[in-house]
């Protein structure tokens, strides 16, 4: 758990989802969310199975945003070039957040405990 960043404001609470297991299952089962998804490596999505839409932002590699989308359920999206990863959020949160494509955005968020050799 943790948050996405833009310069000085937090925008929204965030999820990690960076294995295999959590990249394929994003927000599939969830009735709503309050929040963002990352979903990393990632460079497009799909909403079938989807009980809400979705608002999508499309990173590249500076953490800047790309591309942002409104997906409505049930679709599939294109592959975006540059894309490393995704936000997926509730639709209508970019709005509220004002996250908008030019903006740099960064996870911050827990990180693992150093491994320790005894």
């Amino acid at each position: 758990m943790g948050w996405i960043v833009s310069g000085s404001r937090v925008l929204a609470s965030a999820e990690l989802a960076n294995d295999q297991r959590s990249r394929r299952k994003g927000l599939l089962g969830r009735t709503s969310f309050t929040g963002a998804l990352i979903i990393e490596p990632c460079n497009w999505v799909h909403t079938i199975g989807m009980k809400f839409a979705i608002d999508v932002a499309f990173v590249n590699r500076d953490g800047s945003v790309i591309k942002t989308q409104r997906m409505q359920r049930n679709r599939f999206g294109l592959p975006v070039f540059g894309a490393a990863y995704v936000v997926e959020a509730e639709s209508g949160a970019f709005a509220r957040w004002g996250l908008h494509v030019g903006d740099v955005i960064e996870f911050r968020g827990q990180q693992p405990e150093d491994v320790k050799e005894t």
